[in-house]
């Protein structure tokens, strides 16, 4: 049925996609930073479903992670079949005031570590003709983002660089896909140290819902997935605004989250 590397597999959308690999046959590598919850989700996958459920524990904050995550699956001849690079957060705040050290980071897990692990895993899978990417981005992707001016940046790269990716791998069997949801009923809120307002609650996104959207839409071979027909319709009206007026207007949703 082919094996699938999840990033961020702890919780979340992570998780939530393990399950559904699993579900279906597929062997899974977990990989988060979290030991004791990987090993919680792996036996409880083994045990559910009856497939093979390994995991690393990987910080992708640091600069050789990726090339370790690579070199464990070489060593251990772990073909990748599915690479889902899902692992990254934000942070809420005003440039000036944020940490640059926690912007850094975010940088090389949301950005640098997502680019090694395609750049290693890829040219196996064009090899073979066969292989699915999904890089987890956000709505965030199609619009500057005033108080989380890094984070929105990192998810921009990641929507840009799957665009390019799947056309340049047109004809090889291979896709990319970028799932881009909108707010989701995760931990991503605390670690990016936000609140969120009434409104936006009522509208976030049920996290499974979120998977199974991204799920479908990479074994489709979509570019991009927008999962919820509001955020579609968001991201479409966005196209004939100036940016100008959408970066305040992002600006003024932002604010409400401090």
């Amino acid at each position: 049925m082919g094996m699938a590397l999840i990033t961020g597999a702890s919780e979340g959308i992570g998780k939530e996609l393990a399950h559904l690999f699993a579900a279906a046959g597929h062997d899974v590598i977990l990989v988060a930073r979290n030991r004791a919850k990987l090993e919680a989700l792996a036996q409880t996958l083994i045990t559910r479903h009856g497939i093979q459920a390994n995991i690393i524990v990987k910080d992708l904050g640091h600069p050789q992670a990726a090339d370790e995550i690579y070199h464990i699956c070489q060593t251990e001849q772990w073909p990748i079949d599915y690479l889902v690079n899902n692992a990254g957060f934000g942070l809420l705040g005003s440039f000036v005031d944020t940490e640059l050290a926690t912007e850094t980071d975010m940088i090389a897990v949301n950005v640098t570590a997502l680019t090694q692990l395609t750049k290693r895993f890829l040219p196996h899978m064009v090899e073979r003709r066969s292989g699915r990417i999904l890089q987890v981005a956000s709505l965030a992707s199609f619009m500057p983002g005033p108080l989380m001016s890094v984070y929105y940046a990192t998810k921009a790269y990641v929507l840009s660089f799957s665009e390019a990716l799947q056309q340049e791998l047109r004809g090889t069997g291979v896709t990319v896909t970028a799932l881009c949801p909108g707010p989701t009923n995760t931990a991503f809120k605390h670690r990016a140290n936000m609140n969120n307002p009434p409104h936006v609650e009522k509208s976030s996104l049920d996290v499974r819902h979120v998977a199974q959207a991204g799920y479908a839409g990479m074994m489709k071979g979509k570019t991009i997935v927008i999962p919820g027909f509001p955020y579609r319709t968001f991201v479409f009206l966005c196209r004939f605004l100036p940016r100008a007026w959408v970066s305040r207007f992002v600006h003024f949703n932002q604010k409400q989250r401090l």
